[in-house]
């Protein structure tokens, strides 16, 4: 064969080479878009979505509870005294602010597939007061029809009935209650997006101001920010 059929096979061959590699390079291609396309998705991109969106929420209040207060209070003038007990019922709410929530607050224990959220602590709200519930009972008396002592038990009933109420909101149980029922909101919108993404993680939430337990998720787990700041990019 002559020279110009040997450079016609070389040229020829050197096509079908590079056509190959076209054809390889566009597979490579179609598989990379299809890799990233249908890959498993990301738990800690979704729960960064998550935390976004409480954020946008502001305030979240999961928990309301209602209490009595009864106070006495007695005043004595002109060698007189009159009294009279208050009946005051109040409603208070418990509320942790969302806005204070960032992706350094949850954590992602890869090990475990457990999402790790530590909340800012619940704050009680002032008792809301419907003053036509409040009850009062007194002797009344001389004192009361010549002096302002009605007025003054009036207001120091008022203010013992809201100190009582305060009190009562943050005793230990009512406290465990709005934990525990503001948790299993959180725990809900952080495992929601998660199953429907079909991912069988786990979700435990604490309050900043709760004793951390023995669990790694807390201390040995890399925040969501952290794990996104290491991710490579695609």
């Amino acid at each position: 064969m002559g020279d110009g059929g040997m450079s016609f096979i070389g040229k020829f061959a050197a096509a079908l080479a590079l056509i190959a590699l076209f054809i390889a390079g566009g597979f490579w291609a179609v598989g990379h878009y299809v890799s990233n396309k249908f890959a498993s998705p990301d738990p800690v991109t979704i729960a960064s979505g998550s935390v976004a969106g409480l954020r946008e929420q502001n305030r979240l209040s999961a928990f309301q509870a209602s209490f009595v207060a009864v106070t006495t209070s007695t005043v004595s003038q002109f060698g007189l005294s009159t009294k009279k007990t208050m009946i005051t019922p109040g409603t208070v709410r418990y509320e942790v602010d969302l806005a204070k929530l960032t992706p350094h607050d949850v954590t992602w224990d890869a090990k475990t597939q457990t999402l790790g959220v530590t909340l800012p602590r619940i704050e009680v709200s002032a008792p809301q007061i419907d003053l036509n519930q409040i009850k009062e009972y007194g002797d009344g008396g001389l004192l009361s029809t010549l002096t302002d002592a009605d007025a003054k038990i009036d207001a120091a009933n008022r203010t013992a009935g809201q100190q009582q109420l305060v009190a009562q909101a943050n005793g230990a149980m009512p406290m465990g209650l709005a934990r525990d029922a503001t948790r299993r909101a959180i725990e809900r919108s952080f495992a929601l997006p998660l199953r429907a993404a079909g991912l069988d993680a786990k979700v435990k939430v604490r309050f900043a101001d709760e004793a951390k337990d023995n669990d790694s998720v807390w201390d040995a787990s890399p925040s969501i920010d952290e794990v996104m700041r290491l991710k490579p990019s695609r």
